[in-house]
């Protein structure tokens, strides 16, 4: 079924953070801009609700970040970094996600996912089934195959990246997400270390 939007339709949008931070590191060299992915998700409808899931750092220093989240009217959700005997770190939110949504579910038309990960696969399924319209917003060179195909709609970042991206000198936000976003990289997203941007996971499922 393909999406239809129109200006009386109730939406949310939920921003898995990290993997759009990582996609776009790892493709771009460059930082998310968050107002325009929420301005290009909503598309002019009503908007009922935006979260954002982060995770903390001891340093704190993503306080900025939340700030600046929370002044183009995206909620934040929290939840601290997890480090492992050993080493490992951990840092999961989409369970939490996932249950957001479907509590909103019964109260809008539409829900957008900001991610890439294919392990929302069985939530856009679900959403689907209940007769809420699923759309994702995410960039498609490192986005799950599978992810966009169970989507009602698919906007693709990676069309106009500069659109989606932060340009320019590094300012206290964006250290700040750098902060946020130096914890656990998301399942199917690689690190680079080189300066080229590279293709990561085109299409991946994992």
């Amino acid at each position: 079924m393909a999406a239809i939007k129109h200006k009386a339709q109730r939406v949310g949008v939920f921003i898995d953070t990290q993997n759009l931070y990582h996609s776009a590191k790892n493709l771009y060299r460059a930082r998310v801009n968050f107002s325009n992915v929420l301005k290009e998700s909503v598309a002019g409808r009503v908007l009922i609700r935006a979260v954002a899931y982060v995770v903390t750092t001891e340093s704190g220093e993503e306080k900025a970040f939340f700030d600046a989240l929370t002044k183009i009217g995206i909620e934040t959700k929290t939840k601290d970094l997890q480090i492992f005997y050993g080493g490992a770190k951990k840092a999961d939110w989409d369970v939490g996600m996932a249950v957001d949504a479907i509590k909103l579910s019964t109260k809008v038309d539409a829900i957008i996912l900001a991610t890439g990960d294919g392990d929302f696969v069985p939530l856009v399924e679900y959403l689907k089934n209940v007769g809420v319209q699923a759309e994702v917003i995410a960039f498609g060179k490192s986005a799950s195959g599978r992810l966009k195909e169970a989507a009602n709609d698919f906007i693709d970042m990676s069309d106009d990246p500069k659109k989606f991206l932060l340009q320019g000198r590094h300012n206290i936000i964006d250290m700040a997400a750098e902060a946020m976003g130096a914890g656990a990289k998301p399942d199917g997203i690689e690190e680079q270390d080189d300066i080229a941007p590279k293709v990561v996971g085109s299409d991946t499922d994992e």
